[in-house]
């Protein structure tokens, strides 16, 4: 394959994705890319450019539902150590793109910084959670948020300070193809304080939502005011079933892909939940899931 020439090391043709996302369904990518730093992410992006291949970057795969026909062009995964940083100096923290969203809130709260510890429990990466304004009932992690260095799809690295940056309800103007690392402003506080909270927030999280073990991903954006979940399960389609794929009886704003479940089963349910809940309802929701 011509687009891979150059970069046989790190790319695989014809790649699974399904075991990439949280619910381990779907086909493969055209190509693979897993660059080992930021000079092998630049060039493959550019030779993307060069051929006319579109190019997406995967990261914790929690928000993904990839189609049974798979991706038609260059899947990014930035697996390698050197997209997962953090970085602590004093009230200010730098972290990869490509770090776990977990880690640095365990490495800041460790630390005795407050602000990322409402985040606890949300999966990905700190790029993802930047694109997506990611948050809670504490806060979003926009608000932390002071600079971000980003990667354009015309292959451009830009820094993109406070001023630079729009944060609304679960989106960002934080839109090019990768954030390669961000930094945050953090505040002091008592590290077995902020601990004790970010256990309790843990708890309470999990306890409503589908068992770690099952293959499930959270469908749609809760509408301003408003739960998703609860109107999912209003409208009574707690239980509700595709083939494989079922609203999970325990947070209806989860669909879960029991054996056997396909991509098509997933997004049929997904059509059918929305259109339901149109009817009954009166609310339009807004998928948050990616399809690819």
């Amino acid at each position: 394959m011509a687009l891979a020439t150059g970069f046989e090391n790190f790319t695989t043709p014809d790649a699974p994705l399904a075991d990439r996302t949280w619910l381990r369904v779907g086909g493969t990518a055209k190509l693979l890319a897993r660059p080992s730093n930021v000079d092998e992410l630049i060039a493959v992006v550019a030779r993307c450019r060069e051929e006319g291949v579109s190019v997406r970057l995967l990261g914790g795969g929690s928000n993904v539902l990839v189609r049974d026909s798979g991706y038609d062009g260059v899947v990014v995964s930035l697996e390698d150590e050197a997209f997962h940083k953090v970085e602590i100096e004093g009230n200010r923290v730098r972290a990869g793109g490509g770090a776990s969203l977990a880690k640095l809130i365990n490495d800041t709260v460790r630390s005795g910084l407050a602000g990322l510890d409402p985040l606890v429990g949300i999966p990905g990466t700190v790029g993802a959670a930047l694109h997506n304004n990611s948050g809670g009932r504490g806060g979003d992690i926009g608000q932390c948020a002071r600079e971000a260095t980003v990667l354009t799809r015309s292959g451009e690295t830009l820094t993109r300070t406070r001023d630079d940056m729009v944060f609304a309800y679960r989106e960002s103007s934080l839109d090019e193809l990768v954030i390669l690392e961000a930094e945050f402003e953090l505040e002091p506080q008592d590290p077995d304080t902020l601990t004790k909270r970010m256990q309790k927030q843990w708890i309470v999280q999990k306890s409503t939502q589908p068992m770690t073990h099952q293959r499930a991903a959270q469908v749609f954006r809760n509408p301003r005011g408003m739960s998703a979940g609860m109107l999912i399960d209003q409208a009574g389609l707690k239980g509700a079933a595709v083939g494989g794929a079922e609203v999970s009886p325990k947070h209806a704003n989860y669909i879960v892909a029991h054996d056997g479940a396909s991509s098509d089963d997933i997004e049929k349910l997904i059509d059918k939940v929305r259109d339901s809940v149109a009817e009954r309802m009166g609310v339009e929701l807004e998928r948050a899931l990616e399809i690819w």
